[in-house]
């Protein structure tokens, strides 16, 4: 079936606990900005409808909330980049380690240790969010690998059926990028575009293994997000209740929003935990294939872009020659 260990994966994430809670203040604080940033709305917009008649009432008030969700959601755009930097990537950090059987060190928090881990790999936020877009392109394009595979096969339907699993392991393969920027952090290389590249290749000649366990993890959080999504329905629906005006599908979008920050907080670290442990275990002993570099290369330019920054990388830090593949 699968290939990580969901018992190990548990103990793992309860070992980070600092950094979970981290992540539950994070994400439910970020739901119940939506909530409260909507509610604000549907009030302002059922003041101003106070002018008018109660169909112009309830129409200002749905529109007031519309307004302050997607005020909210802007907000949020705007501070993707420091959540990927803080909580993301310092909770892989932590994790990194903790699969390789380091203690971590004493006397002192998790979040400031793995800060420092963040910030010596990559010195500013942009860079780990650049290189982060970058690999999802990549992947992306790797992913595209299978629809074309199906799809040239002789079987009714194969391209229907070739359409439906491409979309299916998009949504897969959402956790894989985090998984790529674990291997920068791992190597400890001075040039986190090089190690993303490195990860990339080992990635791409492993694909058919990752994307595999990548699809039952798939199954497995969505799943769970589903039902959390069902049991968010009742408490969703009393909070619309208690909004000014109507807002029928209220109930519908918060129980999506308490659902996604459910999986956000504690549903993604544990998917990602079992693909570090598949990753790290299958590229044990390998070497980047350059016949997958240069398959990369024609198939992505993403990948282009980013080979070339890593060279340009290179050139101004001549010094961090080392390899990448030391602690792989």
């Amino acid at each position: 079936m699968w290939d990580f260990s969901i018992g190990r994966a548990l103990g793992l994430m309860a070992q980070t606990a600092p950094f979970i809670l981290l992540r539950i203040a994070v994400y439910f604080g970020i739901a119940v900005g939506y909530v409260l940033a909507t509610g604000v709305g549907a009030g302002a917009g059922y003041t101003f409808g106070l002018f008018g008649d109660e169909e112009f009432r309830t129409t200002s008030s749905v529109w007031g909330g519309l307004i302050g969700l997607g005020l909210f959601s802007a907000a949020l755009y705007w501070a993707r980049e420091y959540i990927l930097y803080m909580v993301k990537a310092g909770h892989i950090a932590v994790l990194v380690e903790l699969l390789d059987g380091k203690p971590l060190p004493a006397g002192q928090s998790q979040v400031a240790h793995a800060t420092a881990v963040v910030k010596e790999r990559f010195v500013q936020a942009n860079v780990l969010f650049a290189i982060d877009q970058l690999v999802k392109g990549v992947i992306r394009a790797i992913t595209g690998l299978a629809r074309g595979i199906l799809g040239i096969l002789p079987i009714p339907g194969g391209k229907q059926l070739a359409d439906i699993i491409h979309g299916f392991l998009r949504v897969a393969v959402g956790f894989i990028d985090e998984v790529i920027l674990a291997y920068a952090i791992r190597t400890r290389s001075a040039n986190p575009w090089d190690s993303a590249r490195t990860a990339l290749v080992l990635y791409g000649q492993n694909y058919k293994t990752l994307l595999k366990n990548a699809a039952w993890l798939a199954v497995i959080v969505y799943g769970l997000s589903i039902v959390v999504f069902v049991i968010m329905l009742a408490p969703a629906a009393l909070v619309v209740y208690l909004m000014p005006g109507a807002w029928a599908a209220g109930g519908f979008i918060f129980a999506l929003i308490f659902a996604w920050s459910v999986k956000a907080a504690l549903l993604e670290p544990f998917a990602i935990t079992c693909l570090m442990e598949v990753y790290f275990t299958t590229i044990e002993g390998q070497t980047p294939d350059p016949e997958w570099e240069a398959k990369l290369e024609q198939l992505s330019g993403k990948f282009r872009e980013l080979k070339a920054r890593a060279l340009g990388a290179g050139r101004q830090q001549p010094e961090a020659g080392s390899s990448d593949l030391r602690r792989a």
